[in-house]
């Protein structure tokens, strides 16, 4: 393939990355959240009470920077953290009322993104999309 083809390509999905990160982060500060926050409530909200290092390994994050979230999602109420019943050296996060509540309009706001994305493409050129992004995903791999 030609190597301007293959730029234009690599430039596209610079921006469409760069852009789609910065419309998100403003529109999750809405809601007193930053971008990676959002993904580790997601995962409470599927099981609440999980270890800080099954989180790491959710979000493919180092420790230092699940702390780091871990602390801010506590300071603002969305969490808390809970010594394990069975091993105390193990600390469990749960989410808060106010954590629980995040679940819809974060939902919300991931779903206007998404719709703001493809809007323009039909059913079948987002499955192509769709296809076409998996493969470049495991060429990563």
């Amino acid at each position: 393939m030609n190597n301007s083809v293959d730029c234009d390509i690599r430039q596209s999905l610079d921006k469409i990355s760069f852009q789609m990160r910065r419309d998100y982060s403003e529109s999750l500060r809405e809601l007193n959240l930053y971008v990676g926050q959002d993904n580790l409530l997601f995962r409470l909200w599927q099981e609440d009470g999980v270890t800080q290092m099954q989180l790491c390994e959710h979000l493919k994050c180092e420790p230092p920077t699940v702390t780091n979230m871990v602390k801010s999602l506590e300071q603002n109420g969305f969490i808390y953290r809970k010594r394990d019943e069975q091993d105390a050296r193990v600390m469990r996060i749960f989410l808060t009322d106010k954590g629980k509540e995040l679940e819809k309009p974060v939902d919300l706001k991931w779903k206007q993104q998404q719709e703001k994305l493809l809007h323009s493409f039909l059913p079948e050129e987002r499955l192509l999309l769709r296809d076409f992004m998996k493969r470049m995903e495991r060429n990563l791999l």
